[in-house]
């Protein structure tokens, strides 16, 4: 990293290691994504990330896992795999390629829905991932973070907020004792599309089980994805958001930055800004790496 006029070469090496957990989404792989991933990963090498992961969605295993885009582009679940199949090598080769200049781990985004847990079992020892991010897109078979009316669509199936927040986050902690992903990814994604989430996490039901999931998520030594890409889309706060931070940290979870890049315009984007974020909370920002955590490895 080059030394900006003013600075000396201490603060540059008192400077945490700009990072990303969770990017890499790419046009090339990734309908609602830009860009090839080559030069994606030249973003964040220019850039000067130390490391990144590329974190690909797994492909459904029948099209009943399709998302609505890739079910209008007329594509099977099959397409999906066999173009999962193409991400995978091109992530190896470009994990090759900049050896020595950034180190790249290999990964994926996985899913939780009826089927899903044995699937990623199989993709896991197919592709020996370097590690994966857990994520939940979907309550009760329905994905809610594809647009407001799929989240409202969602609020509707299961009542109201409250009972979308709970099913959410007991969703999660089946997806964590199940998979014990090196990452969980945007803890907290249930807000999306929510003006009052910060009055839903105070609401009693809600409330134990964001306790709940942090308390096993510190008992398996898992980390948390600081997850950026929320301001981008006109959030006032990352993933996760400021209380749910600060209890995570006072149970010594360990917290690492993920922009969620969806092309080249996008990468890097907040994450300066979840640095200090993350300062400013107390935290040592030494970023731990990730590394395999899926359960039987």
């Amino acid at each position: 990293m080059l030394v900006q006029q003013g600075e000396s070469m201490n603060d540059t090496a008192q400077r945490p290691l700009r990072v990303s957990s969770h990017g890499g989404h790419s046009g090339e792989f990734c309908l609602h994504a830009k860009d090839s991933l080559a030069q994606i990963v030249a973003g964040y090498a220019a850039q000067g990330f130390d490391w990144i992961g590329l974190t690909e969605h797994m492909p459904p295993l029948t099209d009943g896992g399709l998302y609505p885009d890739e079910q209008q582009a007329g594509l099977s679940a099959v397409d999906l795999q066999r173009q999962f199949d193409r991400y995978v090598a091109t992530a190896r080769q470009l994990q090759q390629d900049y050896a020595g200049r950034m180190t790249i781990y290999v990964g994926m985004e996985t899913e939780f829905y009826a089927g899903a847990v044995p699937w990623i079992h199989e993709l896991n020892k197919l592709y020996h991932f370097d590690y994966l991010v857990g994520s939940v897109h979907h309550v009760h078979e329905r994905c809610f973070d594809f647009s407001a009316a799929d989240y409202a669509a969602a609020v509707e199936l299961l009542g109201d907020h409250d009972a979308l927040y709970c099913a959410y986050f007991d969703a999660q902690l089946a997806m964590i004792e199940h998979l014990q992903p090196a990452v969980v990814g945007h803890f907290d994604l249930i807000r999306l599309y929510d003006p009052d989430y910060a009055e839903r996490f105070q609401q009693p039901a809600v409330a134990a089980r964001i306790e709940r999931n942090l308390q096993r998520i510190a008992q398996l030594g898992l980390m948390l994805d600081f997850n950026v890409r929320a301001l981008a889309k006109g959030a006032s706060e990352p993933y996760v958001s400021a209380p749910i931070l600060q209890r995570a940290l006072q149970l010594g979870i360990d917290i690492v930055p993920g922009d969620d890049s969806h092309g080249v315009a996008s990468v890097g984007i907040g994450i300066d800004e979840a640095i200090k974020l993350l300062q400013q909370a107390g935290y040592h920002c030494q970023w731990r790496r990730p590394k395999s955590a899926a359960k039987g490895e």
